[in-house]
């Protein structure tokens, strides 16, 4: 099988939008880095979030 290539282009956080619907403390995402580079098929990459794996590999309908 051919893995695919995902790349973080930008990380965002907007502290208001977490205030109204984030659980308490949630800040920005210490693990993705802008240029990060993560090869997959269809395990998680090392250092991926499991639901971040899961939008992309397991779309819901």
């Amino acid at each position: 099988m051919n893995k695919v290539r995902i790349t973080v282009l930008k990380t965002t956080f907007d502290a208001e939008l977490a205030t109204l619907y984030g659980a308490e403390g949630l800040d920005a995402c210490p693990m993705l880095k802008e240029g990060q580079v993560f090869y997959a098929d269809y395990a998680k990459p090392e250092g991926f979030h499991n639901g971040d794996f899961e939008v992309f590999f397991h779309p819901q309908e």
